[in-house]
């Protein structure tokens, strides 16, 4: 380009005869040339410097721009936001005015350094000093104005999060560098560093506020071991709520224990118990079984050769309606005797088929994260295709059964959730199930919240169906017949579903109100009537 401009200051475009005035225009267009050439290049460069530091403050407007988005819910408020902040720092061998300089220090931070100790500190030999982290806007005032070499502000900017505990798990923090760690700052931290518009999630603050309430109310008066609770939208996906608790302070992290990090409806894996008697049901139904078990005694399960191999009961408490059930009320009743009977009726494989068509049998690759590895059954032998019918023998993470009942039930589409927010539309996944049998099950599911274990979980006006679990846990290979988990699963509008919910709690205890009983039906169904009743007015305003 300089080339072709010397060419022609030399040479111009005339030959020997032109004239003077010109080649005086030549070397006019050529200073002309060269002046807009550097104009562009320096502009270039400094766009270039500016577009790739946008924590720094603009140099047109002078204001201060956050180095990471925001993130909000889906209403707009704001769930963690970057702060302008700063670190007062001292460099000794730059301080010019040393008495001046120990009087600032002394004002600023009187708590912490008398004017003795602040001298003592400019006379240490220490070159650098970090006088105070993260500083309040008074006391960086205090600095600015006092104007002395070496006693400086460090700008930094620090992530805060207005909702703290309310959020810890599904947001989660970033670390010292600014890169998410945890949650939605970890999975969208791309988007955060590189966007300037808030990151809007699905969930809603006021449902996960009462969620978070009262699983907290019901983890203190069962004396659980944990609790979890997770509301999705049955047709986007969306994920509303969730809550995992033990948890921790964002903002603090080391204040808790590291264990209190662990998302539990992901990384936990349990017995689910009778919540797979939907499963069981959907399967039978599917194979055309139209019959009636009989259920009013243990049911002996015989290998091939027709030995006994181990006996199905139902707790002491259980009481058939008749001996013989239909497969509909086998799962209303939660009778474990008929439901081992209609597993064993199925064709071979068709428990296998079905729970891998759920995504039961594999870890979930989701949006914002990959669920544990379910645990299966080593053989799929008599007795374990009878207790897999009624939860017993399978392990999977909470988020594993919210979807694979969502699935069942929306009208037979397995939905992959979000945590961002989407718009309303068709459902969007893979079918799975028949529509009429979703249908069917939802109509068992909202005689068990009408009639049976579920019926504190009913809020006036809407209809809600459900289905309850209490699974005895395991120790040291043996049944801990005083430790169990229990759940309550539900869907509503039963009609046309529009939310599943799960509630979990993790080794409750009985209580007085219970009469000692530690099942689903006294906790986890009471907790999850409370939550629905606060909730029910906000979903549908």
């Amino acid at each position: 380009m300089f080339e072709v401009g010397k060419d022609i200051f030399k040479h111009g475009v005339f030959n020997a005869s032109s004239d003077r005035m010109g080649r005086r225009r030549m070397r006019i267009v050529y200073y002309v040339f060269v002046m807009a050439f550097v104009v562009f290049a320096g502009r270039t460069l400094w766009l270039g410097i500016e577009g790739t530091d946008r924590s720094r403050r603009s140099g047109s407007s002078g204001e201060w721009v956050a180095e990471r988005a925001d993130i909000v819910d889906r209403n707009g408020d704001i769930l963690a936001k970057n702060i302008a902040s700063g670190h007062i720092i001292l460099r000794t061998q730059a301080v010019e005015d040393v008495d001046a300089v120990a009087n600032a220090i002394h004002q600023a931070m009187p708590y912490k350094y008398s004017l003795n100790q602040a001298f003592e500190l400019l006379n240490s030999g220490r070159r650098f000093v970090y006088l105070e982290k993260y500083a309040s806007d008074a006391q960086r005032e205090i600095v600015q104005n006092a104007k002395q070499i070496g006693l400086e502000i460090e700008d930094i900017q620090k992530r805060r999060y207005p909702k703290r505990r309310l959020f810890s798990h599904a947001v989660g923090f970033v670390g010292s560098n600014g890169h998410g760690l945890d949650g939605a700052e970890r999975t969208y931290d791309d988007y955060l560093n590189e966007n300037m518009d808030p990151l809007q999630l699905s969930l809603d603050s006021r449902i996960q506020a009462v969620f978070y309430d009262q699983l907290s109310i019901a983890m203190q008066k069962y004396q659980a071991k944990s609790a979890m609770g997770m509301l999705i939208n049955s047709r986007t996906g969306e994920m509303i709520a969730m809550v995992s608790l033990p948890d921790y302070d964002p903002e603090n992290i080391g204040l808790d224990p590291v264990s209190n990090r662990m998302f539990l409806p992901m990384r936990g894996v349990y017995e689910m118990g009778s919540t797979f008697k939907i499963f069981n049901t959907a399967m039978a139904m599917e194979n055309g079984i139209d019959k009636e078990y009989y259920v009013a005694e243990p049911y002996a399960v015989r290998n091939k050769n027709g030995r006994i191999v181990d006996y199905i009961t139902d707790i002491r408490s259980f009481k058939p309606p008749r001996p013989n059930l239909t497969i509909e009320e086998i799962m209303l009743h939660s009778c474990n005797v008929g439901s081992a009977q209609i597993a064993l009726d199925l064709p071979e494989g068709t428990q296998q088929e079905f729970f891998h068509r759920l995504h039961l049998d594999e870890p979930l690759e989701l949006e914002f994260g990959r669920t544990e590895r379910p645990l299966m059954p080593r053989q799929w032998g008599p007795v374990e295709r009878a207790t897999l019918s009624f939860g017993h023998g399978i392990s999977v993470t909470p988020m594993h059964l919210l979807l694979a009942v969502n699935a069942v039930t929306n009208g037979g589409i397995y939905i992959y959730p979000t945590l961002l927010k989407r718009g309303v539309g068709p459902i969007r996944g893979e079918r799975v199930l028949d529509a009429d049998i979703s249908a069917r099950i939802r109509n068992v599911m909202f005689q068990v919240a009408e009639e049976t274990s579920g019926r504190q979980a009913r809020v006036a006006g809407i209809q809600i169906g459900g289905k309850t679990a209490t699974a005895e846990k395991y120790e040291n290979g043996k049944v801990a017949h005083k430790k169990n988990l229990t759940a309550f699963v539900g869907i509503f509008p039963v009609s046309a579903p529009q939310y599943t919910i799960l509630i979990i709690l993790d080794e409750p205890h009985g209580t007085k109100e219970s009469f000692g009983w530690r099942t689903a039906a006294w906790n986890a169904v009471p907790t999850a009537g409370k939550i629905l009743d606060s909730i029910l007015p906000l979903l549908f305003e």
